[in-house]
């Protein structure tokens, strides 16, 4: 029986996980050559290394002394707790990681809460002692407090911290003594997790994760709790509902090893594995016995707080750029993501082409989206919505808990901001010359904060929030005030009309690209929409008076990211995404259509 520690690395959103998941790697000598690429190993898909945030959850193996130590790396970012929660259940014990400036962070309590009421021991990691404004003393007391407040138990509280920087790789137990290894971290995890309890009996194993192969079809992944398992074995699935029961044959089993897996003839009690070969499995369902079956409790998973509008593209522009583009390849798309994705849900539209896909923030229907775009989808996409859910007959809206840490002397700039969207200042702490506000905060009033607060802040206010509850309507919301600027003709923009137009508003399009009618093109400087023509080229006759040709000088345009496009809009536009470019334009392409929807208001 070899010896097993099952451990989830979880921190608040760029406090170093994925890197110190990597230097694990690097210390189980996984890799044949210690080259630094300077990419992480773990964020292996484009969209991860883009942005520098991990999206998808993933194991790994390292092989310490004689154990076996089974790294689970999971995301920081609020809207991704579907992939944090069902983690958990796999682990036996956390390393909660803490940066040494920042100190707990919305996000660090949310996981940690998970953590703790499942029962899970944790280590303490304090990260990023190298920093020369670090407080590693203070954020250790701060986590106690934070651990405290959670209720943790005894044994919890009694946890080993461990000082040391990911980046240049050494752990120590005092933070102004380096190490030239992170062996002190190893060293700890074999110590202090515990192993995970061999239970005998019937086998049991909860599916906590997917992946897929387009080799052998999907792959179940999870920790058995219970009994052994061998491959080529009987056994029956039980769905989340408790009564479906499938009959089914395990074909291949695998555990992880190093980066990959490998093939085993059988599995024993507390080892993570995957199996081959079961058909119709969904997260959340039990693999157990053949003959007694006993399904174990299903993952609770937190609600979507947010939806939005996913339709084909009608535009005049569609399939010039993806290869999908109907709404079969849509709904086809749309149901493969929500099998591994778990805190995602679609129903159908108000018709056959546009689905209403829910979610758990912006930036989880964003790299949906920004997925789609690059597997050759095309589409269009309508303003984010909040859920609204009647409570005990009270309209109630999700409220969020929202973090801004930011210089002092634009402090005065981020609460007016926050408040005038019904924000409620929870908290102030000064630290130095940068200040920590809190805020209690609808999720309507976030949509759309980040890029007018970056603007604001000079771009030094970092902002974090996560669900808090469901608390009731806090009244309207003013957003963007200012309307749009929408061509008037299709054809290509030329630099002559842009350069007259400019007083009008703000453009979103460079001179020589194509618009269509009903595109906007730009933001208008007064609060009703205006139509312009930007197809309009210069009249060349044959007689010139000297000098009234001065060269057309051009504001460069606002370039928008997926997200800031997305929290831009308003209720009647959409966002079309194709493989190649992305476009805001009206609902109703026609101007008399939109007149005449106007005054039906």
């Amino acid at each position: 029986m070899q010896k097993i520690r099952n451990i989830a690395i979880i921190a608040h959103v760029d406090h170093g996980k994925t890197t110190l998941v990597d230097k694990m790697i690097l210390a189980g000598h996984l890799l044949r050559t210690e080259t630094n690429t300077g990419d992480l190993i773990m964020d292996n898909n484009d969209l991860e290394r883009e942005r520098g945030i991990t999206i998808l959850s993933k194991n790994v193996s390292v092989i310490y002394k004689d154990y076996k130590i089974n790294i689970i790396d999971t995301p920081g970012h609020a809207d991704f707790g579907g992939e944090v929660e069902r983690v958990l259940n796999m682990c036996d014990g956390v390393l909660l990681l803490v940066d040494a400036f920042e100190g707990t962070m919305p996000q660090t309590r949310f996981v940690l809460q998970k953590a703790l009421s499942l029962g899970k021991k944790p280590i303490v990691v304090i990260n990023k002692v190298d920093k020369p404004n670090c407080r590693p003393e203070v954020v250790n007391e701060q986590v106690f407090d934070l651990m405290f407040s959670l209720d943790a138990t005894e044994e919890q509280l009694d946890y080993k911290t461990i000082y040391g920087s990911a980046k240049q790789g050494w752990m120590s137990h005092v933070w102004n003594e380096p190490t030239d290894s992170i062996a002190p971290l190893l060293d700890a995890i074999i110590d202090e997790i515990p192993a995970p309890d061999v239970v005998e009996g019937t086998p049991q194993m909860l599916v906590t994760s997917l992946e897929y192969s387009p080799y052998v079809g999907r792959i179940a992944v999870g920790k058995l709790t219970r009994g052994e398992l061998r491959a080529g074995q009987n056994v029956t699935l039980a769905k989340r509902d408790g009564e479906t029961m499938i009959k089914t044959r395990i074909k291949e089993l695998m555990v992880f090893d190093g980066l990959g897996k490998k093939k085993v003839e059988k599995v024993e009690c507390g080892e993570i594995c995957a199996m081959v070969g079961i058909e119709g499995f969904e997260i959340g369902d039990t693999i157990c016995d053949y003959e007694n079956p006993e399904p174990l409790p299903p993952i609770a998973i937190d609600e979507p707080t947010m939806s939005m509008l996913f339709t084909i593209n009608n535009s005049p522009f569609f399939g010039r750029d993806g290869k999908f583009v109907t709404s079969r390849h849509l709904k086809e798309r749309l149901d493969r993501e929500l099998e591994r994705n778990l805190a995602l849900r679609v129903e159908p539209g108000q018709n056959a082409d546009s689905f209403v896909v829910y979610g758990r923030g912006v930036l989880h229907l964003s790299v949906l989206v920004e997925t789609m775009r690059r597997e050759g989808y095309e589409l269009q996409v309508g303003q984010p919505k909040v859920i609204i859910k009647e409570i005990d007959g009270i309209k109630c809206e999700p409220v969020e808990e929202m973090t801004v840490d930011c210089p002092d002397e634009y402090a005065g700039t981020v609460i007016e901001m926050v408040t005038k969207r019904k924000g409620n200042l929870t908290n102030m702490t000064s630290d130095g010359e940068r200040t920590r506000l809190e805020f209690l905060v609808p999720s309507r009033g976030i949509i759309g904060l980040r890029s007018s607060m970056l603007t604001a802040t000079a771009g030094e206010a970092i902002m974090t929030h996560r669900l808090k509850d469901f608390e009731p309507w806090m009244g309207d919301i003013d957003m963007r005030t200012n309307g749009s600027l929408i061509a008037s003709e299709t054809g290509t923009a030329y630099a002559y009309s842009i350069d007259k137009l400019q007083d009008r508003g703000r453009f979103f399009i460079s001179p020589m690209d194509e618009v269509y009618c009903g595109q906007v093109v730009g933001e208008s400087t007064r609060s009703g929409d205006i139509t312009i023509n930007v197809t309009k080229a210069k009249q060349l006759t044959n007689m010139r008076a000297s000098g009234a040709d001065d060269k057309a000088v051009i504001v460069p345009p606002k370039v928008f990211s997926l997200e800031e496009a997305l929290e831009y809009i308003k209720a009647d536009e959409y966002v079309e995404v194709t493989p190649k470019s992305m476009r805001l334009r009206k609902i109703l392409l026609n101007e008399v259509d939109r007149k005449r929807a106007a005054k039906q208001e």
